[in-house]
């Protein structure tokens, strides 16, 4: 909901001519964050008690989302307290990243963790369907200060469920590192010297770097599609539609896909084409339809590229690996709309879009010819570790 209600008032306070940079910013605020924290982060979640680290940056993205309500309340007409609450959310959400990827394997057994992925990816998409299109409405009919409030609010029942948290297992004492260069160093030699790691990592971070078109959907919405707020919540929330429906259908055949590295590579490969086809489109219905494939593509890669990376990291690794993976999976998204924003502001936002699908099938391609353990992955034998064909 956030998310969206900030695009929007960006879209409001920026003027007309500079709409493009000004959406683009967003990203960048949220970028930097990311790339400054995220490896540190990483060491943290593996040195410290991962619940309790998410209880104190839930508490902190409470209160940037509460202080961001207060002062749309008063009547906010700048662009800088919008950047600077989304740059302090985006830092705590730094931190919160790893400890709560680096949770799940420990609340479920191995054998089911594809599933477990799988249904934590349909909780994530149903409330990413919801979050928009409540905004949207909203925003219409409320305001948008009643968008940040809800937020706000939201937060009470997450700091509640993760208080009922009871007997989470923890590794052993002796096995966290500690807060360290070098154990940083460790995690950074960990997750580069792996093939498969590195390999969907940097595909995570080209594929979204072009293709990342949501902080230009305001302008769709107003000038290209002219369908105003309503039409706007539905398509920020037309990928999680997708997504949605592709993370229940992943939970029950994701242990049936065999030839993993190909069926990712392909998913990541329609995302870009149905992000072409999203800049072509001058239909709002078409446009809902592309946003849905892309979101449908993006899950389909986003678990499978979840179970190699989580059964290929040991327990103690986790956090750092997820640190590292946080600037690819988070970075790649965010300066892409920045990407997105200053190639709108200097051509067109279609045409932003359009060459970013372009760069998004290039840069799978070329992922597919260099890294043959990804393109030749195959699911391993009960039992086996993680292999290629």
């Amino acid at each position: 909901m956030q998310s969206a209600a900030v695009l929007w008032h960006v879209a409001l306070l920026a003027p007309a001519d500079q709409k493009g940079w000004a959406l683009g910013m967003v990203g960048l605020v949220r970028f930097v964050p990311i790339v400054l924290f995220s490896i540190l982060s990483g060491v943290v979640a593996d040195a410290h008690e991962r619940r309790r680290l998410m209880l104190i940056t839930q508490s902190l993205m409470a209160l940037f989302a509460l202080v961001l309500s207060v002062l749309a309340f008063r009547g906010l007409h700048a662009l800088w307290p919008l950047y600077l609450l989304t740059g302090l959310g985006a830092a705590a959400g730094a931190f919160d990243g790893p400890a709560r990827q680096s949770l799940i394997p420990q609340l479920v057994p191995r054998e089911v963790l594809p599933n477990a992925i799988s249904l934590n990816t349909i909780m994530f998409q149903v409330a990413a369907v919801l979050g928009p299109s409540i905004a949207g409405l909203l925003i219409a009919t409320a305001g948008l200060p009643w968008v940040y409030a809800l937020n706000a609010v939201s937060f009470v029942a997450v700091l509640v469920a993760l208080a009922a948290m009871r007997d989470v297992p923890e590794p052993p004492a002796h096995t966290r590192s500690d807060v360290s260069l070098a154990s940083a160093l460790e995690g950074l030699k960990f997750t580069f010297t792996h093939p498969l790691i590195r390999s969907t990592m940097l595909l995570d971070f080209f594929a979204t770097f072009f293709s990342s078109a949501t902080a230009l959907l305001p302008i769709f919405a107003m000038d290209v599609l002219k369908v105003g707020a309503k039409g706007y919540g539905w398509l920020y929330a037309a990928p999680s539609v997708g997504a949605m429906l592709a993370g229940m259908a992943m939970v029950r055949f994701s242990e049936r896909i065999v030839h993993r590295g190909r069926v990712l590579l392909w998913a990541v490969a329609i995302y870009g084409l149905a992000t072409i086809a999203f800049g072509l489109s001058r239909s709002f219905a078409l446009t809902f339809l592309c946003l849905a494939v892309t979101g449908v593509a993006d899950t389909v890669s986003m678990v499978l590229r979840n179970v190699v990376r989580q059964l290929a990291t040991p327990d103690t690794m986790r956090g750092r690996m997820t640190g590292v993976n946080m600037v690819f999976f988070m970075g790649g998204p965010q300066l892409g709309e920045l990407e997105a924003g200053l190639v709108a502001q200097a051509t067109t936002a279609p045409w932003s879009v359009i060459t970013g699908g372009i760069g998004c099938v290039i840069a799978t391609a070329w992922t597919a010819w260099r890294t043959p353990e990804l393109r030749d992955y195959v699911k391993p034998a009960a039992g086996a570790a993680e292999t290629r064909a």
